[in-house]
């Protein structure tokens, strides 16, 4: 929401940013509506331009409120501030049409797979999933899909509004001057973790089974067998698999090189030969070209490593581990060389506070495995190799070291400088967003329901 930041706001912000870890995503959230039986009546509360905010829009985000404030009174214009956030949410994508901020469709599809997953494994599969709300997962995604482009738009829009927007040091020491010290948050113990992962290759054997395997499906469906229920039955692509392994369509360069360029050689209907990839064994079966974008359906195969592969990992992590304890090399240039793990090796292999994006991590957010391994750690130690499962379901092996530990304090500059810029830098772009929408509020067509009509929508920040 776009506000205007007094001394007290600034001090319940720094303690939001402070204070909060990433919470579980809830069902409105990850945009699944919801189960049978419990909808709700629905109607336009607000137009902007060709954009709506509907009823549920509101009563959706009110329960998640409620939800949160665990019994505690709600404010009572709790619901006009829900409306007039979602309105400047509109507002942004009625210009984005203008200015032609638009995202992928490659971009939707992998967000939208990505919460599906998450949110199959939050309800234990994906049969408990469809019973509940009464819906194929396909259907399930279909309906996420609009929204889930809505929201990839706004945060686009918000980038191109606030993306060069940065804060000096001095700014930083202003906006932490200017929150009351009796609102500073205290900190639980906070941890910097590294880790270096090498990931177990797969032995010859597996890959030449996983080839085999699928040129026992190719020359099935050259038999006449259906390309989409083998899909269905073999792939190990989770996000394709149960639409029969179809993905969609594309432009050049939004798929893996090999990927692309097998398919660029096909006409529609044909079958590739088997093709590798960073995600495993593919046969891809192309379906058709519409302008300068292609679509295709593939079966993905992804061939297990054995034990032996596993101890190849292990033994160049001891290596690595003599290495960095008999400080012939540093801990974040082993990672920066030999970590297959992408997301921390560029990090010196330290574990990033999606928070925040610093290294110091709150000891009860942590990974269990990682807590549990590290729990008991002196500073400065590195564990010996250990078993570990990437994000993407391949084996691998992994080393943790313990960078530091801080004790509980009181939040502090010298301590604490990168939560407290990340919360001035907000602050910030929060100016940016209101003199952007003080610019922009008068270009729209604004419609009201009779009932919201007293919420001031699109009134100027300094009413909100």
């Amino acid at each position: 929401m776009l506000v205007k930041m007094n001394r007290a706001a600034a001090s319940a912000l720094l303690t939001l940013l402070l204070f909060l870890g990433i919470a579980p995503a809830s069902q409105a959230q990850l945009g699944i509506t919801r189960p049978k039986g419990q909808q709700l009546l629905d109607g336009i509360v607000v137009k902007v331009d060709n954009q709506i905010v509907l009823q549920s829009d509101v009563e959706n985000i009110y329960l998640q409120e409620m939800a949160r404030a665990e019994g505690k009174p709600m404010p009572p214009d709790l619901k006009c501030k829900i409306v007039q956030s979602l309105v400047l949410n509109k507002l942004m994508l009625a210009r984005a049409e203008v200015d032609s901020v638009t995202v992928t469709d490659q971009q939707v599809n992998s967000e939208v797979d990505r919460r599906m997953a998450y949110f199959v494994q939050q309800i234990g599969s994906e049969k408990r999933l469809e019973e509940q709300y009464n819906k194929p997962i396909k259907a399930l995604k279909d309906d996420l899909r609009p929204q889930i482009k809505d929201q990839l738009t706004q945060q686009k829009m918000q980038e191109t509004i606030t993306g060069k927007v940065a804060v000096t040091p001095r700014e930083v020491q202003q906006y932490f001057n200017r929150v009351p010290k009796d609102s500073l948050p205290y900190f639980s113990t906070e941890v910097e973790v590294g880790q270096i992962v090498v990931a177990a290759q797969v032995n010859e054997k597996a890959k030449q089974a996983a080839i085999a395997k699928l040129n026992d499906i190719r020359a099935q469906v050259q038999g006449g067998a259906d390309f989409a229920t083998l899909a269905k039955q073999y792939s190990q692509d989770p996000g394709s698999a149960k639409e029969g392994g179809y993905l969609g369509f594309f432009k050049r360069g939004e798929l893996v090189p090999e990927y692309e360029a097998a398919s660029m050689k096909l006409e529609p209907g044909q079958l590739s030969p088997i093709v590798q990839s960073q995600f495993g064994f593919h046969l891809i079966q192309f379906i058709e070209r519409k302008g300068a974008t292609f679509s295709t359906r593939h079966i993905l195969l992804k061939p297990e490593s054995g034990e032996a592969d596993a101890g190849e990992a292990a033994k160049t992590l001891a290596k690595l581990r003599r290495q960095i304890l008999s400080d012939s090399i540093s801990f974040a240039k082993a990672a920066k060389d030999n970590s297959t793990d992408k997301a921390t090796s560029g990090n010196g292999g330290l574990l990033q506070n999606r928070q925040d994006g610093s290294s110091r991590m709150p000891l009860d957010k942590l990974d269990p495995a990682v807590f549990f391994t590290i729990d008991t750690m002196k500073v400065g130690r590195i564990t010996p190799p250990l078993p570990y499962r990437t994000d993407d379901g391949k084996d691998a092996m992994r080393i943790l070291w313990l960078k530091s530990n801080t004790p509980p304090h009181q939040a502090n500059l010298e301590q604490d400088y990168q939560k407290i810029a990340a919360a001035a830098l907000n602050e910030k772009r929060n100016k940016a967003l209101d003199e952007w929408f003080e610019k922009n509020r008068g270009t729209v067509y604004l419609e009201v329901a009779p009932e919201y009509a007293q919420c001031k929508v699109l009134e100027g920040t300094e009413n909100k």
